[in-house]
C-alpha cells in the first residue's frame, strides 16, 4: 500500500504539501495540486482519516513543546494551557526543549509515541522537517509565540511590532531621543519585530536606535550587554533602553546596579513580558505586557478545533493585543552625572 511518502516522493513535493491536498487544498498552488492528485491516482494512495471518536476511557491527550522552560514566559504559556485543557476535560504533556533543536526533535518524537491527538508548539528554531513528519502522521499543530505570521496553520501569539511602538511611544513622551534597543537579534523574529515597532515609532521625531545585541534572552545576556554599555563614559550612555524581554532587561538593571547607573535617573529601561519578577525588581520594571496564560489556552482551543473538525476545520490566527505596564524604571531624562 502506498504512503504519503511515496506519494510525495511520486510528485516531487514534500509530505507537507500532500497532506496540504488532501486536507486544504487552497494551500496549494493548483498545477503543483493536480500533480499531487495525479501522484495520489497512479499509486492508488488512500489516506488514513483522522479518527474523531476516541475509544471509551481514553481521555484526550494533548502535546505542549516549549522552547526553555527556565524562562518564565514559557511557565505562564504552560499554566495557561494546562488550566484551559482541564476545564475542557483534555489532558497535557508538557516536554521541555532546553532551547535546544536536536532535544526538540527527540520530545516530538516522544509525544508522537505517546499518542498525543496533537501538538501545541514554542519551536526553539525553523521546525520545517519536523514538520513534514507530523503532518505524515496526521497529527495537527498549533505554534504558540515562536512563529513567522506568514505561516498558514493556526497559530497564536502577541503583536510583537504593535508593542514596540508602546515602548517607542512611551519613551519618546517622556522626551527621550537618545536609545538603544537590546536584544537577541540573530536568531529571534521577535526581537527583530519588536524592534521594527519600536525603531518605527522613534523614526517619526527622527530618532534611529542603537541596536546592542545579545546571544539569547536570559538574564546572563542582559548583564553582558549592560556591562559593555556601562564601560562607556557616563555621557556616552544612552538615555533609556528597551530590551526585547524582561529577562535581559533585569540582567541590565542588574549590572547598572552594580556599577553604580541609576535607573531611572542616569537611564530608563523598559520590557517586554511583564513577568512576576518584573514588578518586583529592585527598580520595579516598566514593560509592556503579553497575556501569555490566554496564549496558551487559545491554543488549546484551536488544536482542539482541528482535532475534532478537521477537513471542515480551519486554520486560524490569533495576534493577541499587548499592553504597556508603566513602572519606577523609566521616567524623564535627567542631566547626567559627570564620571568624576
Amino acid at each position: 500500500m502506498a504512503t504519503i511518502h511515496d506519494v510525495a516522493k511520486y510528485a516531487g513535493v514534500s509530505a507537507g504539501t500532500v497532506s496540504n491536498v488532501l486536507n486544504r487544498p487552497g494551500y496549494v498552488a493548483p498545477q503543483t495540486r493536480e500533480r499531487v492528485l495525479a501522484a495520489i491516482a497512479d499509486l492508488g494512495f488512500t489516506p488514513i482519516q483522522r479518527a474523531r471518536k476516541y475509544p471509551a476511557g481514553r481521555q484526550r491527550t494533548l502535546g505542549l513543546a516549549l522552547a526553555d522552560l527556565a524562562n518564565p514566559f514559557f511557565v505562564d504559556v504552560a499554566l495557561g494551557a494546562e488550566a484551559e485543557a482541564k476545564s475542557l476535560g483534555v489532558g497535557v504533556v508538557i516536554v521541555h526543549n532546553g532551547d535546544d533543536v536536536a532535544r526538540e526533535q527527540d520530545n516530538l518524537d516522544l509525544l508522537v509515541q505517546q499518542r498525543v491527538h496533537g501538538i501545541m508548539i514554542a519551536p526553539v528554531r525553523a521546525l520545517d522537517s519536523a514538520v513534514e513528519r507530523l503532518d505524515a502522521r496526521d497529527i495537527p499543530l498549533v505554534y504558540v509565540d515562536r512563529v513567522d505570521e506568514k505561516t498558514e496553520r493556526c497559530w497564536v501569539k502577541t503583536d510583537d511590532v504593535a508593542g514596540g511602538r508602546l515602548a517607542g511611544e512611551h519613551l519618546i513622551a517622556l522626551g527621550h531621543r537618545n536609545v538603544a534597543f537590546v536584544g537577541n537579534f540573530a536568531s529571534s523574529l521577535q526581537a527583530n519585530r519588536r524592534f521594527d515597532g519600536f525603531a518605527a515609532t522613534l523614526a517619526e521625531v527622527d530618532v534611529v536606535p542603537e541596536r546592542v545585541p545579545t546571544d539569547s534572552w536570559r538574564i546572563t545576556d542582559g548583564r553582558m550587554a549592560g556591562a559593555a554599555l556601562a564601560a562607556r563614559a557616563t555621557a556616552e550612555l544612552p538615555t533609556a533602553i528597551m530590551c526585547g524581554n524582561d529577562l535581559t532587561a533585569l540582567g541590565v538593571l542588574l549590572e547598572f546596579a552594580h556599577r553604580g547607573i541609576r535607573v531611572p535617573d542616569d537611564v530608563s529601561i523598559v520590557g517586554f513580558d511583564d513577568l512576576s519578577w518584573s514588578e518586583a525588581a529592585t527598580v520595579p520594571l516598566t514593560t509592556v505586557r503579553q497575556p501569555r496564560e490566554e496564549m496558551g489556552r487559545q491554543a488549546v482551543r484551536l488544536l482542539l478545533d482541528e482535532i475534532d473538525r478537521g477537513e471542515a476545520h480551519e486554520h486560524h490566527h490569533e495576534l493577541l493585543v499587548p499592553e504597556l505596564v508603566t513602572r519606577a524604571s523609566s521616567a524623564a531624562p535627567r542631566p547626567m552625572r559627570s564620571d568624576n
